[in-house]
């Protein structure tokens, strides 16, 4: 599959995003090096990660993933072949009220470069959506930043489309930085709340999306046929509503495509938000070797009218 491109911006990339949640949580710093390492020579590039993951880990600081992958980009020099993401503004160990006020933003982008090890950082993005703070201030802070050189571009995740088109539209008329792209979770289960509120919007901004659960919380992963295989998930309260007359409908079909192409249940289930039109690229997290090659792997999955239609038809809600 061919490089895409971010949005309006000049950020382009083999559409499969890197996410950097598991480093420091569930794979330590070695085995985050290897992934990493096997990511880069498989010809991938665009990293997600956040100042605050991974905060939930009881004993972490929420500087664990960023410290991570600036002591590899610093080791393997690769800053040239790779593009990074990471967030300002969500809940970390000790506050648990988001935070996108200007002082705060300004602090927090230094610290993120010291501990990524970098200059700038390619797509900064709210991680949060903070209502105490008015988005003109925001924005302006991400314009000093950009005037700074320590930011190129910024983008949004969890933000509400009302507080989203609003932003956009006080960037215009303020001439400040607009947001490039967007940060949904979507995935072929859970489908509404972009399809519904997100993707138009999407669509006429011509912002960049990078879905987050792709494979939500790993109900696509295959690895789940039944409620009684998930008691010892991590997840298990994220997984345990899935195993519904729909949910079972979709993890049948998805086991039918990928028969079709031999391959495993993720590489369908990511192939299916590839061939989405409003999609940029999905985030994947990989803890080993074989789960990221099963998910690269998605990028050459050529998926036919008929097997887009099963899924389509497999996972569709209903409309309120």
């Amino acid at each position: 599959m061919e490089k895409v491109k971010l949005g309006n911006s000049e950020i382009e990339f083999k559409p499969i995003v890197f996410g950097g949640n598991v480093f420091g949580w569930t794979i330590d710093e070695q085995q985050s090096f290897a992934l990493l390492d096997a990511f880069v020579d498989m010809g991938f590039s665009f990293i997600d990660t956040s100042n605050n993951y991974s905060h939930w880990v009881p004993g972490h600081t929420g500087s664990e993933s960023e410290s991570i992958i600036g002591k590899w980009i610093s080791k393997r020099d690769v800053r040239d072949k790779i593009q990074i993401a990471t967030k300002v503004g969500g809940r970390r160990l000790g506050n648990d009220k988001p935070n996108l006020k200007k002082e705060h933003i300004i602090k927090s982008v230094d610290e993120s470069l010291m501990r990524l090890q970098i200059d700038t950082i390619d797509l900064y993005q709210s991680h949060h959506d903070d209502l105490s703070t008015a988005i003109d201030e925001t924005l302006e802070a991400y314009q000093q930043l950009v005037h700074a050189g320590k930011v190129k571009w910024i983008g949004a995740s969890n933000l509400s489309p009302e507080r989203l088109k609003e932003s956009l539209v006080v960037a215009e008329k303020h001439n400040l930085p607009a947001y490039i792209a967007i940060q949904p979770e979507y995935n072929l289960h859970d489908r509404s709340k972009y399809e519904k509120d997100y993707e138009q919007l999407a669509l006429e901004n011509h912002l960049g999306v990078i879905t987050y659960y792709s494979l939500a919380s790993g109900f696509l992963s295959g690895k789940y046929r039944s409620i009684d295989d998930i008691k010892d998930a991590k997840r298990s309260d994220a997984l345990k509503g899935r195993f519904d007359t729909r949910g079972l409908r979709i993890l049948d079909a998805l086991a039918q495509v990928a028969h079709n192409h031999q391959v495993a249940m993720p590489t369908i289930a990511l192939a299916w938000i590839l061939h989405r039109p409003s999609v940029t690229a999905p985030i994947v997290s990989a803890t080993s070797l074989q789960q990221l090659e099963e998910l690269t792997r998605a990028t050459k999955i050529n998926l036919s009218t008929e097997e887009m239609s099963l899924l389509n038809t497999a996972s569709a809600y209903e409309e309120n």
